[in-house]
């Protein structure tokens, strides 16, 4: 399979298997696996073998980062829900870019201390955080909703990685964490299941990016020893044999 190929299916897929575990069992599980990168995760994938494990690694950092602008995204969405989801979703999305250019300085320090930064701002988003405790709703989704959800995911990994030799790693790390899917997850949530729900799914959100911190500070410091060159080379050979 091509760098193209998993460009074009890998993340579509986790998104389109999370939205199916949603439905079934509810918004919190559902905010918990939209914490998962599964955006981000094929994100960092690919940089590293058009790139280089090193631009990969600190593209993982700005990812981290990126965690409190998702944090800040949250507690912003879920402050104005009540006024419609129109306005709780402009409102989310300028707190995920005002968070993430304030965070921007903070990435040239070690990335445990950008850890600990992020883990404070969660912290204090998930203490924040209204009262929700919906139930699992019975809800008629259209059959376009997936697909949707999958096509997205597939143009932001796409459009992302095309153009972060122009970011550079830190902006692309950061850029990857853009909340796309929990934005389409949570405005779709609240429309037809109620801010409660909306809330719910964003408290598991901000529970589930505990795990994925650690997971980017996994790749920080696992992804230039363990090296993605062993993919690249096994790609590279695959297409070469190709008629």
């Amino acid at each position: 399979m091509s760098v193209l190929a998993l460009k074009l299916v890998l993340a579509p897929i986790l998104i389109g298997a999370a939205s199916l575990v949603t439905r079934r069992w509810g918004p919190s599980i559902g905010g918990w696996l939209v914490a998962l990168p599964l955006t981000s995760g094929p994100v960092l994938f690919l940089i590293a073998l058009e790139h280089g494990p090193a631009f990969a690694a600190d593209a993982a950092v700005g990812s981290l980062a990126g965690l409190a602008a998702i944090a800040g995204f949250s507690l912003a969405y879920a402050a104005t829900a009540r006024l419609g989801p129109g306005v709780a979703f402009a409102a989310g999305m300028a707190a995920f870019a005002a968070v993430g250019v304030a965070s921007m300085p903070v990435l040239v320090a070690p990335p445990f201390v950008v850890l600990a930064l992020v883990l404070a701002v969660v912290v204090v988003a998930l203490w924040s955080l209204p009262e929700g405790r919906a139930g699992v709703a019975s809800v008629r989704h259209p059959r376009w909703d997936i697909p949707a959800r999958m096509v997205v995911a597939g143009v932001l990994v796409l459009g992302l990685t095309t153009v972060a030799p122009m970011l550079g790693p830190h902006p692309s790390g950061l850029i990857a964490t853009f909340p796309v899917y929990v934005s389409v997850m949570v405005t779709f949530t609240q429309r037809r299941e109620g801010v409660t729900s909306a809330i719910d799914l964003l408290r598991g959100l901000l529970v589930g990016l505990f795990g994925t911190s650690a997971f980017y500070l996994a790749v920080r410091f696992g992804v230039e020893p363990l090296g993605a060159g062993r993919w690249a080379i096994l790609i590279e050979k695959r297409e070469a044999e190709r008629p």
